[in-house]
């Protein structure tokens, strides 16, 4: 597993007016409203050369439906994590050990109304909700809970509205 590389990845935490921020619910991890485990926030592969500031908006556009949202702030380096054995195992993740990140903070101009999980084909998520920034490590799975810990750390400065 550990020759297997990491496939570069984006992600955004979302903040509304008020500093809430947007987690979504995976479609594949249904589970009890509010469970741990099965909520995360926006984040996908990057194309090729793609430039990460690119991707992060592209992935807002894809998983959620809008990309009325502006940069705030940017995690200065990569963050990795490492998917289970058997994640690792699965046909469809088996090319890759695990994530290598680029996080960036996000202030959402928009409505909750422009907010769509249902334009994609296949939807990733099936819910979403608002939450206090404090309150994602407990809500992610276990694997990517250390680096939900550092983004809830680094970000806390954009909690203000």
């Amino acid at each position: 597993m550990s020759d297997l590389p990491y496939r570069p990845n984006v992600g955004a935490v979302l903040f509304n007016r008020a500093g809430l921020v947007f987690v979504a619910r995976r479609a594949d991890m249904p589970n009890a409203e509010g469970a741990p485990g099965g909520w995360q926030l926006p984040q996908g592969g990057i194309d090729g050369a793609e430039d990460p500031g690119v991707a992060v908006f592209r992935e807002l556009q894809e998983e959620i439906g809008t990309r009325n949202a502006v940069v705030i702030g940017e995690y200065p380096e990569w963050l990795s994590y490492d998917f289970p054995a058997d994640l690792v195992r699965n046909p469809s993740r088996g090319k890759y050990r695990g994530q290598r990140q680029r996080w960036f903070a996000m202030r959402f101009l928009g409505e909750d109304s422009e907010i769509r999980l249902d334009l994609d084909p296949h939807p990733e998520f099936d819910a979403w909700r608002w939450v206090e920034l404090t309150e994602l490590p407990a809500l992610a799975v276990a694997f990517k809970r250390p680096i939900y810990e550092v983004l809830a750390q680094a970000f806390a400065e954009f909690t203000g509205g």
